[in-house]
């Protein structure tokens, strides 16, 4: 099992691992995806999300991990879970070379630490691991992560215009990015 600890001289130090399907666990992931949505964030769900809809969605995510399909990768401070990734893996039989990053998201009580350049670094790794060449991703244009992944790497490819409701309503576009790694 991977599991990386993070330090930094003025930041706190986190754990990265992969995480397994148990209740805790995706209590603790709906805690999160409902953090982020109520905040704001571009993850395929709008607010007011129910506790019983974020579950089910990690109860699904999880599964399909366990299936090998994807790694949901969880950052914790101390026992709390404080961010998480999911490197997609399941692609077409002409895409075994490629992998997506998804489900990006950290606690607005920990951003700015260093959580989710952690979290992608390590499924950028874990992607060379698995023989993936390329990594693809999406966020959203308004509010969204742009500047954020163009400082680790990934190169612009694009952009959709309204391509989805933003969490509180209204239309936002999606940047596609891509990094080979």
């Amino acid at each position: 099992m991977l599991s990386i600890d993070t330090h930094c001289v003025d930041k706190p130090a986190f754990e990265i691992r992969p995480l397994s399907p148990s209740p805790e666990i995706r209590s603790m992931l709906g805690e999160l995806l409902i953090d982020v949505v109520a905040d704001g964030g571009s993850v395929g769900f709008m607010h007011p999300l129910s506790p019983e809809q974020a579950q089910a969605f990690w109860h699904d995510s999880l599964a399909a991990a366990e299936l090998g399909a994807r790694i949901v990768l969880g950052a914790f401070d101390q026992d709390r879970l404080v961010g998480t990734v999911t490197l997609l893996l399941d692609c077409p039989p002409n895409q075994p070379h490629r992998g997506e990053i998804a489900k990006l998201m950290t606690r607005r009580d920990h951003r700015g630490r260093g959580v989710a350049s952690s979290l992608v670094r390590t499924a950028e790794t874990l992607a060379r691991e698995h023989r993936r060449a390329l990594l693809v991703l999406d966020t959203a244009s308004d509010e969204g992560a742009s500047a954020f992944y163009e400082k680790l790497g990934y190169t612009r490819a694009g952009e959709i215009p309204d391509y989805a409701l933003k969490p509180h309503g209204g239309l936002t576009g999606t940047i596609i990015f891509w990094k080979k790694v």
